[in-house]
């Protein structure tokens, strides 16, 4: 599979146009039905980041996605203009604490390092914010 972007406006009713593309782009590198649930849950819960905190009440920004079908397996890279975001920052959540005392959100992060091999942010300044997954195939 070649390399393929798509650029989708920063607004949430755009998620399943965004989720639509990545299980085509998993499925054409030959993912199974559970890795392309988990790539698409990964993304998802990026995109929904980025849309809510990257930019927020601002939303005339783009979400830049683009797949790379490797040897090891699928990158996906998702580039924002948005506020820049240090997802290491963000402390691990208590999954055993009782459901009430638990903050609401706060998973999206847990998630992705859950579902994904690699996940790592980099914040290029002018030339905006890159996240990069990956998910290496099961051999």
């Amino acid at each position: 599979m070649p390399m393929r972007t798509a650029i989708f406006p920063a607004k949430l009713q755009y998620l399943c146009d965004i989720c639509e593309f990545t299980g085509q782009a998993a499925r054409d590198a030959g993912m199974n039905e559970d890795e392309v649930y988990d790539i698409q849950l990964a993304v998802d819960e990026a995109c929904s980041n980025i849309v809510q905190h990257a930019y927020g009440s601002d939303c005339t920004g783009d979400i830049e996605c683009t797949f790379d079908d490797t040897e090891e397996g699928l990158r996906i890279i998702l580039r924002d203009h948005g506020k820049s975001f240090n997802p290491s920052r963000v402390p691990q959540p208590d999954i055993h604490a009782d459901l009430d005392k638990r903050a609401v959100g706060g998973l999206g992060i847990f998630l992705m390092r859950a579902k994904m091999d690699v996940v790592s942010y980099e914040s290029k300044g002018e030339a905006g914010n890159v996240l990069t997954l990956i998910k290496r195939r099961k051999q």
